[in-house]
């Protein structure tokens, strides 16, 4: 359709039309999945704006939403079609690691071609929208929606963010199997005060700009057709009524003319921030912010047609809004085919096929963090092993917003070992129920499996330690439950429960070669198994190929290569706990730790147990320290730093060179260290590479005393080594 053909519609819609446009409703509305007036009047709208809504989320299937959208259009006064919308966060039905593990990877490409699989399979099962990338910067493990992000950096998330936007949208939303995709939380969702979820959020201005900021901006410049706002407030104002955020920051600056969408409820919720009085006036702001949908409350369908005929909103803006809406339909294509790409035949051909699997293991073994190892993986041939914990014969390893995929479709770590050769020799036992009764999961809608007795978990326990003693090699498969990391799962205490580490010091007591397979959706407090086991494999939760995955690295087939996108604290007391802070004025100096008047804690270490970049190789690699081309640069100019990187062990390995920035002293004081470059470099034992990065004006450049991006004359050092605790430097002069 022709943008002159999408005016003149909008022209000819009433207003209830075009207000209805704006409204979403779940998709239980049209399958009869709920009740009708209940939950209607509750929420504020009526049958007759469902009749007329603008978009379905929470439907899935193609025969489904090719039945809703026939029986939809034949009544619609204007035939206009609906947009069905989904969170597909790391996969629909073939399921990727979390985000957060896929950070790990340090590889965006790969996480392209990650959402262009799950845009597949989304789009063959009749979806138009996924609400995902979430980008948000998460520096605090107690928010259980770091697992949604790809982690504390900011130059990182850019990257992500950009990969995951290209690979649900391609070049153009009207190709097969392509998806529009939705950037999230806008903005600042990631650092919710004290780490508890849906909490107030106070961050500077400067720091919002700088370092929040600009991973939403690199999903929108690479075309996202839609922005979600955040439950929080920014200044005091909760960004869902937030003109300066919306208007200002994501309209003008950022230059986003797409879909601007509420998250859940969000437009009431900003009445009980105490920011709106009641429904109407939540309306009036949310619609001034320039929020196109209103998601699940009908505050929108039941005021916006009084607010316009009595003059308290322009009907200009709800025009806006709704061409923006219809805008985006028609990207899609979906006013010519409005099933799009919906098809049952392709649904039984694409989702879980074996190429999307094999893409699923290999970004599962790219994921997995080394964090220590003493010499016990990988397992060694004709070894006796015991496969030990609640992991072990577990099909839910596939993360809280997995919404769609199916444990039936996992395979378990047990299996994974019995299908191979090294099978024959493996010993197999749970130890320990999953939580215990000391952690309770409640809220969620899905059941959670239920706890063995005292009787039985004693006599698991007992089994459990008999076989680790009976074994050479004990490989422990612990972590958090899927659903104790995610949305509204704040923890103050993050630890894996007290039944697993009760297990893990039992089998500890009887067999000293101990390797810990640690599932988990966040960085966790893992000093006792850092210090007692051998080995610790970080897995996160990897998804439906998670265990062959898991597999092929211990077997020695997979040398692990991913590096920590998100600090391990030492303790809970140090969070949030980032690489990129800044030095204070009385910054901790290493081997002074008499010096009393230092900015650092009495009873345990400054820097975190693991941090940011970090993960080790089967192999160990040298770099030579670091030497740069010319030590004075202009603005126009560019620089090299180059190190040698070596194999110096013994099997074919890739390590990922990283390179840090320093502005030594500027106009706002800057981070002690800041990403601006990494490379992956595989090589055979005894090879040796040299690695060079280019440093322009614009890695140099930042949000001056001026509120403006520019570099700033004087002295910069730039590490490179291989996670962000490098001390391996050289400095340069920037005229």
């Amino acid at each position: 359709m022709t943008e002159q053909k999408l005016q003149e519609l909008l022209q000819d819609m009433t207003l209830e039309e075009k207000v209805n446009q704006m409204l979403q409703v779940a998709g239980g509305f049209f399958t009869g999945d709920m009740v009708a007036m209940g939950p209607m009047a509750e929420k504020g709208f009526t049958e007759d704006n469902v009749s007329k809504a603008g978009s379905v989320l929470g439907a899935l299937g193609a025969g489904k939403l090719k039945k809703i959208q026939r029986e939809f259009m034949e009544k619609h006064p204007h035939k206009i079609p609906l947009l069905f919308m989904l969170d597909v966060i790391n996969g629909l039905k073939t399921v990727f690691p979390i985000p957060l593990g896929q950070g790990a990877t340090f590889e965006p490409e790969l996480s392209e071609r990650c959402a262009q699989v799950a845009a597949k399979e989304a789009a063959v099962s009749g979806l138009h929208v996924t609400f995902s990338p979430m980008v948000d910067l998460v520096r605090d493990a107690r928010w259980g929606r770091v697992m949604e992000s790809t982690g504390e950096d900011p130059y990182m998330n850019c990257l992500f963010s950009e990969a995951m936007v290209k690979g649900y949208q391609g070049e153009d939303l009207r190709e097969p199997y392509r998806v529009a995709a939705c950037v999230k939380h806008f903005a600042g969702y990631g650092a919710p005060t004290a780490g508890r979820d849906y909490n107030t959020v106070e961050l500077s201005r400067h720091t919002l700009k700088e370092f929040y900021l600009p991973s939403y901006k690199a999903g929108i410049d690479a075309g996202a057709a839609m922005v979600m706002t955040s439950f929080n407030t920014i200044d005091g104002v909760p960004a869902t009524g937030n003109r300066w955020l919306m208007r200002d920051i994501l309209r003008d600056e950022m230059g986003f003319d797409g879909v601007l969408i509420s998250d859940w409820a969000a437009i009431e919720e900003i009445i009980y921030h105490g920011y709106c009085a009641d429904r109407k006036e939540a309306a009036v702001r949310a619609v001034n912010a320039g929020v196109d949908i209103d998601m699940m409350t009908g505050i929108y369908s039941e005021h916006l047609c009084n607010l316009v005929r009595d003059g308290k909103v322009p009907e200009e803006l709800v025009d806006e809004a709704v061409y923006r809406i219809l805008a985006l339909k028609n990207k899609l294509g979906l006013f010519e085919n409005p099933y799009k790409d919906a098809d049952e035949e392709k649904e039984k051909e694409v989702i879980l096929c074996k190429e999307h699997r094999e893409l699923a293991r290999e970004a599962a073994r790219k994921s997995f963090v080394l964090l220590k190892n003493e010499e016990v993986l990988p397992l060694k041939k004709g070894e006796k092993v015991a496969y030990i914990g609640p992991y072990v014969d577990n099909r839910n390893m596939m993360g809280s917003w997995s919404i769609v995929g199916d444990a039936k479709d996992v395979t378990t770590l047990k299996e994974a070992v019995l299908e191979r050769e090294e099978g024959k020799t493996a010993m197999f036992g749970a130890g320990c129920a999953l939580l215990g009764g000391e952690v309770k999961l409640e809220g969620f809608m899905e059941s959670v499996e239920e706890e063995p007795s005292a009787e039985e978990c004693a006599a698991m326990m007992e089994e459990a330690v008999k076989l680790a003693g009976e074994a050479d090699t004990v490989v422990l498969a612990l972590g958090e439950h899927r659903l104790q990391s995610g949305e509204a799962t704040s923890n103050a205490t993050i630890q894996i429960p007290k039944i697993q580490m009760e297990l893990f010091r039992r089998v500890c007591e009887v067999n000293e070669k101990v390797a810990v397979v640690l599932f988990s959706g966040r960085p966790l407090d893992i000093r006792e198994i850092s210090r007692k086991a051998k080995a610790v494999l970080e897995v996160w939760m990897p998804g439906t190929e998670g265990a062959r995955a898991i597999v092929d690295v211990l077997s020695g087939d997979y040398n692990p290569s991913g590096k920590l996108p998100m600090s391990f604290p030492y303790c809970v007391g140090q969070v949030p706990v980032h690489y990129n802070e800044y030095s204070t004025g009385r910054p901790h100096v290493e081997g002074k730790d008499k010096d009393r008047f230092r900015s650092k804690y009495l009873d345990i270490p400054n820097e975190p147990l693991y941090p940011f970049g970090y993960g080790l190789s089967y192999t160990r690699f040298a770099v030579s320290p670091a030497e740069i081309d010319k030590e004075r640069m202009s603005g126009g100019e560019k620089l090299h730093v180059s190190v040698n990187v070596k194999n110096v062990g013994d099997v074919a390995g890739t390590e990922t060179l990283q390179l840090y920035i320093h502005d030594i002293a500027a106009s706002v004081v800057r981070p002690v260290k800041e990403l601006k470059g990494f490379r992956k470099v595989t090589l055979e034992p005894g090879q040796e590479e040299r690695v060079s990065f280019e440093i322009d004006g614009s890695m140099l450049r930042f949000l001056t005393e001026n509120d403006r991006w520019e570099s700033e004359p004087g002295e910069f050092e730039a590490f490179v080594g291989t996670d962000s605790s490098t001390v391996n430097c050289v400095k340069f002069w920037l005229d």
